[in-house]
């Protein structure tokens, strides 16, 4: 496979190109590259670059300059699978390199196109470009280490360029999980130990122990991508051992009430006991509280089995019966606290949710799960009535998450829908499309 490299800096390429596997892969005549800058294809003294149209500052290489390049390579090459870096292009990923290798390889010639000052003008991308990558959401001076990185991640997928293949398919982010942790010797080092198991020579305890540890650090440090996967009931079973548990309170008390000033309490509705309930055992929330006053939990009780029956009829549900058993009425908040102190033996982290900004000195968003989660701490969501949570209650939080909102300037959610919504995108499973 031939790759040509048309860029400002050629001199960036030559150590890079002669170091390590990517040298002994062109030594063994795996991949060939051309490195050449857009300096060849100009007149001595003609720049390469041009100021941008319109109010804005910095230059642009100039189209016909590309033009010019591209054509050269091709005509020497062939056709090329031609690549583009900018931070608006689509992000680097396991699963977009193993992609990239293919189309490459089919091509038999792929190029790679790196700018520098403000770019490229827009159009040379809409004629030519194959890809347009981003190594993430922070620009640089220039496209060439993008480049670089792409190289380095791609070429290790041709067999036969990275050693022991078996390293490469087990490689963190080519499933759901980044890699788990290895050792070597010493046995001890610095007061550390390897971990006994990893010793033990048992392979089925080693590969339990490697799959356990993988999910935890997926869970702790890469949510995100682990719920962007596809998991397997086993694979569920094991990241759901490393997730803290969950709680949630529907309060109904210390409550906004329709005047946006007075605080007070709000009656319980039977909908949204049953269906936040559901929504709980959905996301494995460990139990469901709701905040009601003493006087009136009997008859909350009764009123909420008249609901149920009506609602299973004679057809007995096993799955809503579950999930309405994680139900728990409790007069106060700090009742709520108390029982969850009481099942983990620690208080939980309190995260409050709210249809609007309520000046809370650490708001959070839900691609937050790490910092939370690396407390160690149970975590309890408290969910509003009315017209939301009274301020002092807010602020009795650790955190206040973002409110939840839509393209549109409605925002009145019923709480019952905000609760499903705000699981959801804590908790939830969010697969990319193939």
């Amino acid at each position: 496979m031939n790759i040509s490299i048309l860029t400002v800096f050629s001199e960036l390429y030559k150590p890079f190109l002669q170091t390590s596997l990517i040298h002994r892969a062109q030594q063994a005549g795996k991949i060939a590259f051309d490195v050449d800058e857009f300096f060849s294809f100009v007149a001595p003294k003609e720049r390469i670059d041009a100021p941008t149209f319109g109010h804005g500052a910095g230059m642009l290489i100039r189209p016909e300059v590309v033009e010019r390049a591209i054509t050269s390579k091709e005509e020497k090459y062939g056709k090329a699978y031609k690549v583009f870096f900018s931070p608006q292009g689509k992000k680097l990923d396991q699963p977009m390199l193993a992609r990239m290798i293919k189309r490459a390889q089919e091509a038999g010639h792929m190029m790679l196109l790196p700018a520098r000052y403000e770019g490229m003008d827009a159009r040379v991308e809409e004629q030519y470009a194959d890809e347009i990558v981003s190594v993430g959401d922070f620009v640089l001076m220039g496209g060439d280490i993008p480049a670089m990185m792409l190289l380095e991640g791609m070429l290790r997928l041709i067999p036969g360029i990275v050693g022991k293949e078996e390293s490469v398919h087990a490689d963190s982010f080519t499933g759901p999980f980044v890699d788990y942790p290895e050792y070597t010797a010493p046995v001890t080092w610095q007061g550390r130990e390897v971990p006994e198991i990893v010793r033990s020579g048992n392979h089925e305890a080693i590969r339990q122990w490697r799959a356990d540890q993988a999910a935890k650090k997926t869970v702790l440090h890469h949510f995100s991508w682990l719920r962007s996967h596809e998991v397997t009931p086993e694979e569920k079973q094991i990241v759901a051992k490393h997730i803290p548990p969950h709680y949630v309170v529907l309060m109904h008390g210390e409550i906004m009430l329709g005047d946006g000033k007075q605080v007070g309490t709000t009656s319980v509705t039977s909908i949204d006991i049953h269906d936040i309930a559901r929504s709980s055992a959905t996301y494995g929330i460990k139990n469901f509280f709701v905040t009601t006053p003493l006087a009136d939990q009997q008859r909350i009780v009764e009123k909420l089995l008249t609901f149920w029956n009506t609602q299973v009829g004679i057809n007995y549900n096993p799955h809503r019966h579950r999930a309405l058993r994680r139900v728990r009425l409790t007069s106060t908040l700090d009742e709520v606290i108390a029982a969850i102190e009481a099942i983990e033996g620690v208080k939980p982290l309190m995260l409050s949710t709210s249809a609007c900004p309520m000046g809370h000195q650490k708001v959070i968003s839900f691609n937050d799960q790490e910092m939370i989660w690396e407390t160690g701490r149970p975590v309890l969501l408290l969910l509003g009535t009315g017209q939301g949570m009274s301020h002092d209650l807010v602020a009795r939080t650790d955190f206040l998450l973002k409110p939840l909102h839509g393209f549109t300037d409605f925002n009145h959610l019923s709480v019952r829908s905000a609760a499903a919504i705000i699981f959801d995108r804590w908790l939830g499973i969010n697969e990319k499309g193939g």
